[in-house]
């Protein structure tokens, strides 16, 4: 299994628009930061978790051939998007792409991309093949089980994903005992953390270094960063050993095959 981050950053990306602080204007490529995205490849299966406003431009950058499925964490816009452009493997697969999400992403899909869904006949538009994901059931692609992982971002339930050995985890900033335990035993976790300052909804890096020192994974990567965490480097260097920053580009392999 390979996992690739098609993007690290927070809802309005690094740089954010307009402001003068040293990360934004960092020239080191690890300190750019598109919307929040990963890709996982095995064998029999190529999936996205997320499709956010810069999801085109991910997929040309990592050249993803070949896309099955998407998978959603929530409904917020940084996440969803970009899901008009699965257009084009519409296109080149000759059939519906395959969308996984909770009744209440799937009520938001419906508003965002309310011409998909009421105008099913019309030429050109995306076609998607639409299936629940039930938070405390298991499910399969492909032969591949998939286990969601309920958290709250504030009062919202967002899920993440775990698929054998890698968990991913983003925009949350309480997970349950109970959902804590089914991340014990990952190889690699993957959580948001968004800055060193406390956030609402959002783990800061000192709270998603305790969630990841509970869990006890080999390798723990943070994601959803935003410019105000600081420079990759500087923040790189005062981990632990077993804790980095993610960035876009970053590819991860294992030795699952589902």
């Amino acid at each position: 299994m390979t996992v690739t981050f098609l993007g690290t950053g927070t809802s309005q990306g690094v740089p954010f628009i307009g402001c003068p602080c040293e990360v934004c204007h960092s020239t080191d490529p690890r300190d750019n930061r598109l919307r929040c995205s990963v890709w996982i490849q095995l064998p029999q299966l190529s999936l996205v978790i997320d499709t956010g406003p810069d999801f085109r431009y991910q997929m040309l950058r990592a050249d993803v051939q070949r896309l099955d499925a998407v998978l959603f964490t929530h409904g917020h816009k940084d996440h969803i998007a970009g899901l008009d452009d699965i257009r084009a493997y519409n296109y080149h697969q000759q059939k519906p792409m395959d969308i996984w999400c909770t009744e209440e992403t799937e009520a938001s899909l419906r508003r965002e991309f309310s011409y998909v869904f009421y105008n099913a006949s019309y030429p050109g538009i995306p076609q998607l093949q639409l299936h629940r994901i039930f938070p405390e059931e298991p499910f399969s692609i492909n032969g591949v089980e998939i286990t969601p992982i309920r958290v709250l971002h504030y009062k919202l339930e967002v899920i993440g994903f775990r698929i054998g050995p890698f968990s991913y985890i983003t925009d949350a900033n309480y997970i349950a005992a109970a959902e804590m335990d089914k991340l014990r035993g990952s190889e690699v976790l993957v959580l948001n953390a968004l800055r060193n300052e406390p956030h609402v909804s959002h783990f800061n890096l000192k709270e998603a270094e305790a969630v990841a020192r509970e869990i006890g994974a080999r390798a723990n990567y943070f994601t959803h960063i935003s410019h105000q965490l600081g420079l990759h480097d500087l923040v790189e260097k005062s981990l632990p050993t077993n804790m980095h920053l993610a960035y876009d580009g970053l590819q991860l392999d294992f030795s699952f095959e589902g």
